[in-house]
Order: C-alpha cells, then sequence, then structure tokens
C-alpha cells in the first residue's frame, strides 16, 4: 500500500489517513465526489500535495478491488 496512508489508533480513531496529517482518506474522497478539483481541495488543505491526493485515489482502489470471502 501507499506509505502516504497510515492507520495509527492515536491519530483519526485508527481511521485511514494521510501521513503527518490529521485528515483522513474518507474526507479527501469525499470532496473528489462532490465535484472539487485538485486545486481547490489543495486551497482547503494546504498542509497536502498532489500526491497525497492520488495516494488516497490509489487506496480506493485498493479496497474495491478487495474480494469478500464466502461465509
Amino acid at each position: 500500500m501507499n506509505p502516504r496512508i497510515v492507520s495509527d489508533p492515536n491519530i483519526c480513531g485508527g481511521e485511514p489517513s494521510i501521513k503527518g496529517t490529521r485528515i483522513p482518506v474518507h474526507i479527501i474522497l469525499s470532496h473528489l465526489a462532490a465535484g472539487e478539483d485538485y486545486e481547490t481541495i489543495l486551497k482547503h488543505f494546504p498542509r497536502l500535495t498532489k500526491e497525497d491526493i492520488l495516494a488516497c485515489l490509489e487506496y480506493a482502489s485498493f479496497l474495491a478491488t478487495e474480494k469478500i470471502a464466502a461465509v
């Protein structure tokens, strides 16, 4: 997985977040889903980089390809 995405129980309750921040991945994904472009997101979150946004997309893509085991 991308080293820019971390999950630490002491940060954001263990939710996947962007390394060095307290910004959960799902927040960035929700901004993208709402139609915001990278530049707008970077203005809202000045500590982020374009690479951080791309890491969030990579993480979402990874989760979307996970297979659910038959129960």
